[in-house]
């Protein structure tokens, strides 16, 4: 479907392709990778666990900017749009992981076809943000956030939700009971987007909805960017102290691992807005004079490189299906040996040739997305 981007907050579009590309990047190694590469094995956090929950905050970002046009008006066209996406965004997670098995032959997986995965908590997610978004009072923002991830903390300290051991863990426990243990990730005690995590998980985009509406009401790009940036400072602060009594976990998806990971990307977010104000219009760009400050403003991160990033952007949610499926059909048709092989022979260390070839996966899907931008096609999942 087509939509117009002139009105889209570009800080949001190069934080949001950022993050897409990232995921991209660090689901598609090939064999042994960088350990920074790799989520960690229970408590701790690597680079890799931050794109995930990089963009589950984008999305409570994204859902106060895009709610706030009909004012919060719980309408019946605006219910049905929240119901729609809810169910697409699911049924998509279903359907990749159905792919998955159809593709090798197993097309009736049905009784040991994972419920759970990265779209189906997004799609959770964004439904309970959105009912609160249409239905609560704004100014309890942060009271439902910190009563949400007090009420989960208390589950996990009571459900022995830090054990390594899916029969004494509550999470594992609620999700076995409920779906059975074929249906779950198996690589993990705890499926990592089970059910019960999804507590915290709303916490988490409700977090990226207050931020979305310090952008939608504070006046001026530096009195945004000091909004935003204190929410990341707090949130760091505090994910660090938290996490002394409830360490960093992305597998259970931690109260420390929330506050943490939504004041990184908090703290990433200020940065980009304020830098929008450079590249903000071609006669910005123009009135800069020659010399130094010229120089100085095209070697920014965010000049150089936000065109390459807004095109995962502005398509993030269909590139990142387009890429699980692409990664799918690659291994079944042997296209990535391949092209790992084929990397192999000239970059001779196997991390480094893993990471090459998870670059050559992100600039295929950068292509695709390309294609899209250039014919002002934005896919809205």
């Amino acid at each position: 479907m087509n939509e117009t981007t002139n009105k889209r907050l570009l800080s949001l579009d190069v934080l949001r392709g950022l993050t897409v590309a990232g995921m991209i990047l660090v689901n598609n190694g090939y064999g042994e990778s960088f350990e920074m590469l790799r989520h960690a094995k229970w408590n701790g956090m690597t680079p890799c666990d931050l794109v995930f929950p990089f963009f589950l905050f984008i999305v409570g970002v994204s859902c106060y900017l895009s709610m706030s046009k009909t004012n919060f008006q719980p309408s019946r066209p605006t219910l049905l749009r929240v119901v729609r996406r809810t169910v697409l965004l699911f049924a998509l997670g279903l359907a990749i992981n159905w792919f998955d098995h159809a593709i090798e032959g197993d097309v009736l997986c049905f009784g040991h076809l994972r419920l759970w995965a990265v779209l189906q908590r997004i799609a959770l997610c964004y439904f309970f943000a959105s009912l609160f978004a249409l239905y609560a009072n704004h100014r309890y923002i942060l009271h439902t956030v910190v009563a949400l991830l007090a009420t989960y903390a208390l589950i996990l300290l009571l459900g022995n939700g830090y054990a390594e051991d899916a029969s004494v863990n509550i999470l594992a426990q609620v999700d076995v009971s409920l779906f059975g243990t074929e249906h779950l990730y198996h690589k993990s005690p705890v499926d990592p987007e089970g059910l019960m995590g999804t507590i915290s998980g709303v916490a988490h985009v409700l977090l990226g909805f207050w931020c979305g509406k310090q952008i939608k009401q504070r006046n001026g790009i530096e009195e945004k960017a000091l909004a935003v940036f204190a929410l990341g400072a707090v949130c760091v602060v505090g994910g660090y102290l938290l996490s002394y009594g409830l360490p960093l976990n992305k597998r259970i998806w931690s109260p420390s691992y929330v506050l943490m990971t939504c004041g990184l990307c908090s703290l990433l977010l200020a940065l980009f807005i304020n830098e929008e104000r450079r590249v903000k219009n071609e006669e910005f760009a123009a009135a800069i004079p020659s010399g130094e400050d010229k120089a100085a403003a095209n070697s920014s991160f965010f000049t150089l490189h936000s065109s390459f990033f807004r095109v995962f952007g502005v398509n993030a949610l269909a590139l990142y299906v387009c890429s699980e499926l692409l990664a799918i059909l690659f291994w079944h048709f042997g296209i990535s040996d391949i092209i790992y092989n084929a990397l192999h022979s000239v970059i001779p260390w196997d991390k480094w040739a893993s990471l090459a070839y998870a670059l050559t996966f992100v600039a295929i899907n950068y292509v695709i997305g390309y294609i899209l931008w250039k014919r002002k096609i934005f896919i809205k999942l």
